[in-house]
C-alpha cells in the first residue's frame, strides 16, 4: 500500500499525439494524460563512456497510485525536469504503479 504522506512530488504523464493540419502536415505534440502525486524512490546519474566522448545520464524510479493505460511510449515531468518511462511494474493487485525512467537529453 502507498502511504499518501510519501506522495510528495507531483508529475504530470504525457502522451504523444498527431495533428494533421488542413496542408495535411502532420505535427506530433505532447499532450497531458494526467497530472498526479509520486513518490520519488530513487535519482541516480551515471556517468559513461560515449562515442563522442564522456556523457551523463540520469535515471529515477517514481511509484504512483494505480492508472490504467501508462505505457513506456509515455513519459513524465517531474519539476521541470523530462523523463522517458522505460519499464512499468505493477505493484500490488491494481494497488500502485512503479515507473523506472531515464532522464531526457
Amino acid at each position: 500500500m502507498i502511504r499518501a504522506g510519501k506522495l510528495d512530488r507531483q508529475i504530470t504523464i504525457e502522451r504523444e499525439a498527431e495533428t494533421v493540419a488542413a496542408s495535411g502536415a502532420v505535427s506530433k505534440t505532447w499532450a497531458p494524460v494526467a497530472t498526479v502525486r509520486a513518490e520519488l524512490v530513487q535519482r541516480s546519474a551515471d556517468e559513461y563512456l560515449a562515442g563522442f566522448g564522456e556523457a551523463e545520464t540520469g535515471s529515477a524510479v517514481f511509484r504512483i497510485r494505480y492508472l490504467a493505460g501508462i505505457t513506456t511510449a509515455d513519459r513524465l515531468i517531474c519539476d521541470g525536469v523530462t523523463y522517458d518511462i522505460d519499464e512499468v511494474a505493477e505493484l500490488g493487485r491494481k494497488r500502485g504503479l512503479e515507473l523506472r525512467c531515464s532522464e531526457v537529453a
